[in-house]
């Protein structure tokens, strides 16, 4: 008998592809969405669809409904700035959300394993050890990242009460296609839609402050290994490769074959100065390393946005 995983957030870009990957891979699926940044057509047509709020009572009765094996939560408030301005609302959505779900796993009585979505870049915050090991303190600069790292907490008390195990997987900057421009990473689509339109690309601050960049088909396979391994703990999911603001645009130029250069505005409240996460340990305890380059990636997402421009 086939597993069966629900997704919430599963009609976002990561998590509609971490959809698509379980699906391939044989398990049954189903998906929970508000549709308030995801799409209705990015969900597999042979996933099981609830729109309901991650907060809601219908979330919790469909996670009971279901009664899955693995609990995979993705749905979020993931705006960095939006949690600077209203960390009220960035709480609510993600440690209200992620209670109301985990309670309802309990309650289900099947979830044997929650896998989830965690940051390596916000929780762990400026840090002078990069790339930035599991073992690194959490040391947030963003409302963002504290409900991240809050979350990992809560996870904690709900394992050692209710032997639920969790895998948080922290991470990096996950960037490709069916991206929208919210969220760090959402300067790649945001770019993609500026050199598309013809438009000069903003850069905030002196384009020297590093992310570390992973392609959402990298993150997709490194949840179904954590799945089909019943990893638990902490895991950074990323490439170990700092690259800045300024390379991002160039590599994106030359994808569209721009020569446009970018313009600068004030660097932003709450923006981290480098980040780049450690990911020796999930090659260790997964397998899994990265196999798209930044180059590739960037190149395969500006053809995404390319070809849906039609």
């Amino acid at each position: 008998m086939a597993k069966k995983i629900l997704i919430t957030g599963g009609a976002g870009f990561i998590g509609s592809t971490i959809a698509d990957t379980f699906v391939d891979a044989g398990w049954e699926v189903a998906v929970i969405d508000d549709l308030s940044s995801g799409k209705r057509e990015n969900v597999p047509g042979a996933a099981r669809f609830y729109p309901c709020d991650v907060r809601s009572a219908a979330a919790a009765e469909a996670i009971e409904r279901e009664r899955p094996d693995v609990l995979c939560h993705h749905a979020a408030q993931i705006d960095v700035r939006r949690s600077m301005t209203d960390p009220r609302f960035d709480a609510d959505v993600n440690v209200g959300g992620l209670l109301n779900v985990v309670q309802a796993a309990v309650r289900a009585g099947s979830v044997k394993q929650v896998l989830f979505a965690s940051s390596g870049g916000a929780t762990y915050g400026d840090t002078p050890v990069i790339p930035t090991p599991e073992d690194h303190p959490q040391r947030p600069l963003s409302h963002y990242g504290a409900s991240k790292a809050a979350s990992e907490l809560y996870l904690g008390v709900f394992q050692a009460s209710y032997g639920l195990a969790y895998a948080a997987l922290r991470y990096a900057n996950v960037y490709g296609p069916r991206q929208d421009p919210h969220g760090e990473a959402g300067v790649v689509a945001i770019f993609c839609g500026r050199l598309l339109d013809g438009k000069p690309c903003t850069i905030y601050g002196d384009g020297r402050q590093t992310r570390d960049y992973v392609f959402v088909g990298d993150v997709a396979r490194a949840n179904l290994l954590a799945a089909e391994r019943a990893f638990a703990g902490p895991l950074n999911i990323g490439t170990g490769v700092e690259t800045d603001v300024q390379q991002l645009h160039a590599g994106l130029s030359r994808a569209a074959g721009s020569t446009a250069s970018p313009v600068h505005a004030e660097a932003r409240l709450g923006e981290q100065r480098r980040s780049c996460i450690d990911p020796s340990a999930a090659a260790r305890a997964l397998g899994w390393r990265p196999q798209v380059t930044v180059e590739q990636g960037l190149a395969r997402t500006f053809e995404f946005f390319r070809a849906r421009r039609g």
